[in-house]
């Protein structure tokens, strides 16, 4: 069964029901500026309920590798991100301090009607690392030490230093 575009949230919470999808990458248009390529798919679940204090929520649980350029080696590498979010669906954003610890709050439309792939969209842009690093790159600083030479000229004040400490001679 193909997942709907868009599902009328309120309506899944009152029947406590879930769908589960896959989604390819190059679909997800405003994550895709991030990404060097668009090659590989997210799989994800989205469960609905009520929780004993009868806030509405849905579990949202993602998992996919994110093809990024490493700023560290300009290579491309495979970011490995599992999503394990249960948003607590508001209403009004004052609402958002009645949720429990641990809720990240969705203020739904109106309507309630809510699109699937794009929630999952917005949880992997907010996954993505500032600087992205591919594991196992940190030892290249240490492979290529910066020469003493250029620590003086990242220093302007080095030379203002090497000035100061000489003996004066103008007497």
């Amino acid at each position: 069964m193909p997942v709907p575009e868009v599902l009328d949230a309120w309506r899944m919470v009152a029947t406590r029901r879930g769908i589960e999808g896959r989604v390819p990458l190059t679909s997800l248009l405003r994550l895709r500026g991030s990404l060097v390529d668009a090659d590989g798919e997210v799989e994800y679940s989205l469960d609905f309920g009520t929780d004993e204090l009868q806030i509405p929520y849905a579990d949202l649980r993602a998992q996919t590798a994110l093809p990024l350029l490493c700023q560290r080696s300009l290579e491309r590498f495979l970011f490995p991100v599992t999503i394990e979010q249960r948003l607590g669906l508001i209403r009004d954003e004052a609402d958002e301090a009645a949720l429990p610890e641990g809720y990240e709050p969705l203020l739904m439309p109106a309507d309630g009607i809510l699109s699937p792939t794009d929630l999952v969209e917005d949880e992997l842009i907010l996954a993505i690392p500032v600087v992205p690093v591919k594991p196992g790159t940190e030892a290249m600083e240490a492979d290529w030490p910066v020469p003493e030479a250029d620590l003086e000229r990242i220093n302007p004040f080095a030379a203002l230093s090497a000035l100061k400490n000489k003996p004066d001679n103008s007497n």
